[in-house]
């Protein structure tokens, strides 16, 4: 099992957790709200269930499926993060089409955002810089 795959298997576990997370009474605070940011909806945890699923298939399958995963995985999600900075509605859990653009402080969209930054942010580096960098000679 090479790094990639690895880090896919990585990936994987982390968006489990993120569903997890949810269900955790310490997690919750007294507005039913994950850490005080994230309302726990049955389509957040269908994003995160399908792209930890994603991430599981692509680590179980091939090499170039774990680099395709976080390339793709890494440009989605990044891309809601900064929609998410911008407007204070991200896109992946139809939350600018919902809500729209909304008043938030900044500090509340930072925080709110930075997973998907994040998240998606070391997908990039992993899928454009770390995979072609450890790709083996014959591939």
């Amino acid at each position: 099992m090479d790094i990639i795959r690895l880090c896919a298997w990585g990936y994987a576990a982390l968006l489990g957790f993120v569903i997890l997370t949810g269900y955790i009474p310490a997690f919750i605070d007294q507005n039913d709200m994950i850490f005080g940011l994230f309302r726990r909806t049955w389509y957040a945890d269908g994003l995160h269930l399908v792209s930890a699923l994603w991430a599981l298939t692509a680590a179980l399958t091939s090499r170039r499926a774990s680099e395709l995963f976080f390339q793709l995985f890494g440009v989605f999600y990044f891309a809601d993060g900064v929609l998410g900075l911008l407007t204070g509605s991200g896109y992946l859990d139809f939350g600018i089409l919902i809500n729209g653009v909304l008043n938030l402080p900044l500090q509340t969209r930072i925080f709110a955002n930075a997973p998907h930054l994040g998240l998606g942010g070391v997908a990039i580096l992993i899928g454009y810089v770390l995979a072609p960098r450890t790709r083996p000679a014959h591939a």
